[in-house]
């Protein structure tokens, strides 16, 4: 019903910068909210960065003020300028997004998930 498709991530030296975007598609009648989680090897998935549709952000104590998210409710597309990285923000990122679909069964909402993206930083 719902796909979501990452890019953005890849290698980059601390202290360096990466944007992850994610754009959301299928059959959507609203989103109420998008955001980004990571998982590091041996970690749990945590909350890093979420807005509402109404552009309230939250973000993870560890990312605040290094990293911003943004959304286009438009186009139903996230996303996350990561400045300042460090060794501790690798890992996978995973878009989500809190949606309303539309089916033969009704409506339904549900969150759905991205494939996730690496994010590597070298020291």
């Amino acid at each position: 019903q719902v796909q979501l498709v990452e890019s953005g991530g890849g290698l980059v030296q601390a202290g360096g910068s990466l944007r992850l975007s994610c754009a959301a598609s299928g059959t959507i009648i609203s989103i109420n909210a998008m955001g980004w989680y990571r998982q590091a090897p041996g970690n749990q998935r945590e909350l890093v960065a979420t807005i509402t549709s109404g552009g309230t952000t939250n973000y993870a104590d560890s990312v605040k003020g290094r990293f911003t998210i943004s959304s286009n409710n438009a186009k139903n597309t996230v996303n996350l300028q990561m400045n300042g990285l460090k060794a501790e923000d690798a890992a996978v990122y995973y878009c989500n997004a809190h949606c309303t679909t539309w089916s033969r069964s009704g409506y339904d909402t549900a969150d759905y998930w991205g494939q996730g993206t690496q994010v590597t930083v070298s020291s």
